[in-house]
C-alpha cells in the first residue's frame, strides 16, 4: 500500500508541477500581478492538489474500478438483462450526482438556474445514455453508427436554440456533457464497460468495452438543451465573486467541512446501492469488500483535499490570470492559454485512469505517453481556440459543427478501437481542473474583453472545446497507425517481389 501511494504521489507531482511553475513564472512578470497571500495560498493548494490526486488515484484503483468490474461481470453473468439495464440507469444517475466537477459548474451558474435542477437533469441524461451504452455492448452495436445518430439529433436541437434568447444556454449544455465524465464517473463507467464486454466476449471484446463515456457525454447535452427549450422565463446571469478574499471569507475549515459533506453525501448514494447489489446479486468475499471499503475511504479523502485545493487556490488565481492577461495583451493571452491548456490536462485525475486502462486493454499498442501527448495537444488547441473565439466574439457552433464532422468522418478511416478511445478521451479530458481553473480564466478574459453580458455565450463552451479536440488528435494517432501499416505492407511486398528466384525452395 505504501509503495503504491508513493508511486501515485510521484505521478501527481509530475502532473501538477507544470501548472504550478507557469503560475509562479507569470507572477514574476508584468503580465499578472499576484499578491503574496495569493501566491502562498496557491502554493499550499498545489501541494494539497498533489496529495489529493495521489490519494484519489489510489482509491480509484482499490474501489471505483473494482466496483464497476464486479457489477458489470456479476449482473451480466446473472443473465438478467432487465436488472442490468435498471442498475445501469440508477448508477448513472447516482454517480453523476456524486461528480464533483458538475457541482463546480453548477455553482458558477447558480445565478442563472437552480443547481439541483441542473445536476438532476444531467444525471437523468447520463443514466439514460449509460443504459443505451450497456445495450450497445450486449447487442454489439457499432459505436460509430450510434454516435452519428445521436450527434445528428443533438445538433438538430442546437439549431432550435441557435439565434434565440435561450441560445445563450447552448454553450452551457455542451459544457455539462464535458464535466459529467470526471474523477468519480470515469473509473466506474470504464470498468463497468470492461466487465460487461469481457463477460459477453466476442472477437471485438476489447473494442466493445470502450465508448460508454462517449455516449454518456451526449446524454447531458441533450437533457440540458431540452430543459432550455421547455423552460420559461428570461435569462439572468451574473458573474460570481472569484476573489480569494470571497472564497476564504467563511474560513478554510468551513470550506473543508462543506466539501466533506458534499462528497460524503454523494459517495454514500453509490455505497448504499453497491451494498444492496452485494446482498442480492454479487455476494463478493469479505476480503474484496474490505479492499473496496478502504478504497472508498481513500477516494473520499483524496476528493475532499482535491476539491478544497481547487476551489480555494486554483479558481481565484485562474480568474485573475484571465482578467489581467486580457487587459495586458491579447496575443500573450492566446499563447499562454495554449501552454496552460497543454499542461493542465496532466493534472486531471480521470485522465490517468483512462490512460492506464487504454494501455492495458490495447496490450501497449496505445501507450500512456502517446495518449498523454495527443490529449495535451488537443486540450492546448481547444483552450487557444476558445480564447480566440472570446476575442473575436463568434458563436460556438462555428467550431463544434466542423469539429464533430471531422471527428465523425475520421471514424470511417481509423480502427474502431481508436474511435472508441478518442470519444471516451474527450469526456475525460474535461475534468475538475478544467471547470475550476480554465473556465474561470475564460470568464475573466471574457469579462475584460467583452463585458459581463457576453460571458454566458462566449466564455462558456470552453469545456465543450476541451472535450472535442481530443476526438480529432487521438483518431489522428489511429490514422497514422493505418498509414504506417500500409507503408510496411507495401515495403514487405516489394521485398518479396524483388527476391531472387534461386532463393525459393520448391517442394515436389
Amino acid at each position: 500500500m505504501g509503495k503504491a501511494l508513493f508511486l501515485k504521489l510521484k505521478e501527481a507531482l509530475t502532473s501538477v508541477l507544470p501548472v504550478g511553475i507557469i503560475v509562479f513564472v507569470l507572477s514574476l512578470t508584468p503580465l499578472v500581478t499576484l499578491t503574496n497571500r495569493e501566491i502562498l495560498v496557491f502554493g499550499v493548494s498545489a501541494l494539497a492538489l498533489i496529495v489529493g490526486i495521489g490519494l484519489f488515484n489510489l482509491g480509484a484503483d482499490l474501489a471505483m474500478t473494482p466496483m464497476g468490474l464486479f457489477i458489470g461481470e456479476g449482473l451480466t453473468k446473472s443473465k438478467k438483462a432487465a436488472i442490468l439495464l435498471l442498475v445501469s440507469f440508477l448508477m448513472g444517475l447516482m454517480i453523476t450526482i456524486a461528480e464533483p466537477d458538475l457541482s463546480v459548474l453548477a455553482e458558477q451558474v447558480s445565478s442563472l438556474m437552480n443547481g439541483t435542477v441542473l445536476i438532476v437533469t444531467v444525471g437523468v441524461g447520463v443514466g439514460i445514455f449509460l443504459l443505451l451504452a450497456v445495450t450497445k455492448i450486449i447487442k454489439r452495436v457499432d459505436l460509430t453508427s450510434l454516435l452519428l445518430f445521436f450527434y445528428l439529433f443533438l445538433f438538430t436541437l442546437s439549431t432550435v436554440l441557435f439565434g434565440v434568447e435561450k441560445g445563450d444556454l447552448m454553450p452551457l449544455s455542451f459544457d455539462s456533457g464535458g464535466v459529467t465524465t470526471g474523477p468519480i464517473t470515469v473509473p466506474f463507467i470504464m470498468a463497468l464497460g470492461i466487465g460487461i464486454a469481457m463477460t459477453v466476449g466476442g472477437r471485438r471484446a476489447n473494442e466493445n468495452s470502450f465508448g460508454l463515456i462517449a455516449l454518456c457525454s451526449i446524454g447531458p447535452i441533450i437533457a440540458v438543451q431540452l430543459l432550455s427549450i421547455l423552460s420559461k422565463g428570461s435569462l439572468s446571469y451574473s458573474i460570481p465573486d472569484y476573489s480569494m478574499n470571497a472564497v476564504l471569507s467563511d474560513g478554510i475549515w468551513d470550506d473543508i467541512l462543506d466539501t466533506m459533506l458534499e462528497v460524503g453525501k454523494s459517495l454514500l448514494l453509490i455505497v448504499v446501492f453497491f451494498v444492496i447489489l452485494q446482498l442480492l446479486v454479487l455476494k463478493l468475499p469479505k476480503q474484496k469488500l474490505i479492499s473496496i471499503a478502504l478504497g472508498i475511504l481513500i477516494t473520499f479523502l483524496g476528493l475532499v483535499i482535491f476539491l478544497t485545493a481547487v476551489v480555494v487556490g486554483f479558481m481565484p488565481v485562474g480568474y485573475k490570470i484571465g482578467t489581467e492577461l486580457a487587459a495586458y495583451n491579447q496575443q500573450y493571452l492566446l499563447i499562454l492559454s495554449f501552454i496552460i491548456g497543454f499542461v493542465v490536462v496532466l493534472a486531471e485525475p480521470a485522465v490517468h485512469v483512462l490512460n492506464q486502462q487504454v494501455e492495458f486493454i490495447t496490450n501497449g499498442e496505445v501507450s500512456r505517453r502517446q495518449m498523454m501527448t495527443a490529449l495535451s495537444i488537443g486540450v492546448g488547441l481547444s483552450i487557444g481556440l476558445s480564447i480566440f473565439r472570446i476575442i473575436y466574439a463568434f458563436p460556438l457552433m462555428y467550431y463544434l459543427i466542423p469539429g464533430y464532422l471531422l471527428s465523425l468522418g475520421l471514424s470511417f478511416f481509423v480502427p474502431k478501437i481508436y474511435t472508441a478511445i478518442a470519444f471516451d478521451s474527450g469526456g475525460v479530458a474535461s475534468g475538475p481542473l478544467t471547470s475550476s481553473f480554465i473556465l474561470p480564466m475564460a470568464i475573466g478574459a471574457c469579462y475584460t474583453l467583452q463585458g459581463e453580458a457576453q460571458v454566458l455565450s462566449l466564455a462558456f463552451g470552453i469545456v465543450a472545446m476541451v472535450a472535442m479536440t481530443p476526438l480529432i488528435t487521438i483518431q489522428m494517432l489511429g490514422f497514422r497507425a493505418v498509414i504506417n501499416q500500409r507503408v510496411r505492407s507495401k515495403a514487405a511486398m516489394r521485398r518479396i517481389l524483388a527476391a531472387d528466384d534461386e532463393q525459393i525452395i520448391y517442394f515436389k
